[in-house]
């Protein structure tokens, strides 16, 4: 068993994850949907007592997630959790791709299953357009079943009739596989996962908590000056007004919120915790950008507050607003409640979030910030996209790719980081026979920072 703990954050949802190796690396991957969630998570073996592990971490979390449902079903029987406990069904896309390959490879005239609901299964065959088949499945005379049973059952499967073992245990299929018997590990896909961590997101007392908490939000016409130079009369410009109100009162009405104009470019809304976390789904999708920029050629930035009070979730909006003014707009930011950075919200349903503190009191980095020209602020943001990408040796052209800035403001910013000596010189790119090499920088202020 490998634990692998962080630092509790009063903003943060503590989700505890049991699983094999392989799912516990598939679900880290889906985690970074959901910055909500702080992670812990825990490695299981073949050798590993599942009571044990589930004890141990249940009084550090407020949720608790399997990745499979036999390791859930073990637990259970022998503990009583004082928190939500969930597992990743084998009911969805997961259960179809496993199904679709073993139709590739054996056909699905005879299967024997495991820990899999019979009627998802035959829900599947039936989209395939199976008609004639048949379906083993195991019971088990205990609520939990020994492995070696399950392995057992298979076997007797395979040799009676040739079925194709569909199991949901990866200790199962490998056992098997090491005895020649066909068989599929249906793993759950990133889709399933998410439906899951959506699930255990919701059931969490912390989370109902939030459920009714201010939600502050200011939204800005980017570029608004320069959009209404465009048109010809001041009649003009007020019917752009009227849309544009007219479009942000259609998207706060499905926030269940209030709109207030500002002035023309600029709107403020209030609405609850709950409702905009379900809205924008965990805060990966605000479709708004995307319809002010398709129906009136206008971009956005939204800026959004959380906060214990009306006057801090405010605050924290004008501050989110201006991360994503920074950012060059067309895009939400959000600034929670101990001030940490969220973002960016945008249009995607997998978006690689970037996480930073905006108030900075390590006295060594306000030091580095300001010999560099950088505000702090703006140092921890470049800390959190780099770290990211997990890349530290970057020449102009990539540093540039990497912040969504040209190439001509990658040079400038590296050479002020070289007049202030937190980034070094480690070689030199070759591109061309007869083109200049360019040089490749170590961010190594960054690397310091995170390795702290």
């Amino acid at each position: 068993m490998q634990m692998n703990h962080g630092d509790k954050d009063l903003s943060e949802i503590t989700i505890g994850v049991i699983g094999p190796e392989a799912l516990i690396q598939k679900i880290k991957y889906t985690l970074k949907s959901f910055p909500n969630f702080k992670p812990i998570f825990s490695t299981v073996t073949p050798e590993s007592v599942i009571t044990d592990v589930a004890s141990e971490l249940m009084h550090d979390v407020d949720v608790l997630m399997f990745t499979e449902y036999h390791l859930y079903n073990l637990a259970k029987q022998t503990l009583d959790f004082p928190i939500p406990v969930h597992y990743v069904p084998l009911m969805g896309t997961g259960l179809y791709r496993s199904l679709f390959m073993v139709k590739n490879s054996y056909g699905l005239k005879r299967l024997s299953i495991d820990t899999i609901d019979r009627k998802y299964v035959e829900q599947i065959l039936h989209e395939l357009q199976e008609e004639h088949y048949e379906v083993n499945v195991f019971k088990s005379s205990t609520k939990a079943p020994m492995i070696s049973d399950i392995i057992k059952f298979h076997i007797h499967n395979h040799q009676h009739d040739g079925s194709i073992a569909l199991t949901g245990i990866q200790e199962v299929s490998i056992k098997l596989t090491e005895m020649n018997i066909p068989n599929e590990w249906v793993t759950p896909t990133n889709q399933d996962m998410i439906v899951s961590l959506e699930r255990a997101l919701l059931a969490t007392n912390t989370r109902r908590n939030k459920e009714s908490q201010i939600v502050f939000g200011l939204i800005d016409v980017d570029n608004f000056k320069k959009l209404i130079e465009g048109y010809p009369s001041e009649h003009d410009v007020q019917l752009l007004k009227l849309q544009i109100q007219q479009m942000l009162l259609d998207y706060i009405k499905q926030l269940d919120g209030h709109l207030i104009s500002l002035g023309g470019k600029e709107y403020s809304f209030i609405t609850t915790r709950g409702i905009f976390e379900r809205e924008t789904r965990g805060y990966k999708f605000i479709p708004l950008l995307q319809e002010a920029n398709n129906k009136m050629g206008i971009t956005l930035s939204v800026g959004v507050g959380f906060g214990r009070t009306a006057s801090e979730a405010g605050s924290h909006a004008r501050l989110a607003l201006g991360q994503a003014k920074e950012l060059g707009g067309n895009v939400c930011y959000i600034v929670r409640e101990d001030k940490s950075v969220l973002g960016p919200v945008d249009i995607t349903t997998d978006t690689q979030y970037e996480q930073y503190d905006l108030s900075i009191t390590d006295a060594q980095l306000l030091e580095k910030a300001e010999k560099a020209g950088m505000s702090a602020a703006y140092m921890t943001k470049l800390m959190a996209r780099v770290a990211r990408h997990k890349k530290y040796d970057y020449t102009a052209q990539e540093l540039a790719s990497t912040l969504n800035i040209t190439i001509r403001s990658a040079h400038r910013i590296l050479l002020k980081w070289m007049d202030a000596e937190i980034v070094d010189i480690v070689g030199e790119e070759k591109i061309t026979y007869k083109g200049r090499p360019r040089r490749i920088y170590r961010l190594s202020f960054i690397m310091d920072e995170i390795a702290k």
